[in-house]
């Protein structure tokens, strides 16, 4: 992973940003990590993969069985 200074994130924040389009980009605080910084499609992408997790678990968790027949939900929707 590639990292870069606060001083030099300070100094020149574009060229952080395109480093950090593919890739995370680690930001040090006296030779200590503090944060991480992550191009807007990568960023993107985690979210996605988040959600796309949290409804497969939700989907798993799901008891079916206690469900109502979509037709008649559309029905009383109207739909």
């Amino acid at each position: 992973m590639n990292t870069i200074s606060i001083s030099q994130l300070k100094i020149n924040p574009s060229k952080a940003i395109s480093e950090a389009l593919d890739y995370p980009l680690a930001v040090e605080n006296r030779n200590k990590i503090e944060a991480y910084l992550l191009g807007k499609d990568l960023y993107e992408k985690i979210v996605s993969y988040i959600e796309d997790f949290i409804d497969r678990k939700a989907v798993e968790e799901t008891d079916f069985k206690k469900g109502k027949d979509f037709e008649k939900v559309a029905k009383s929707l109207q739909i």
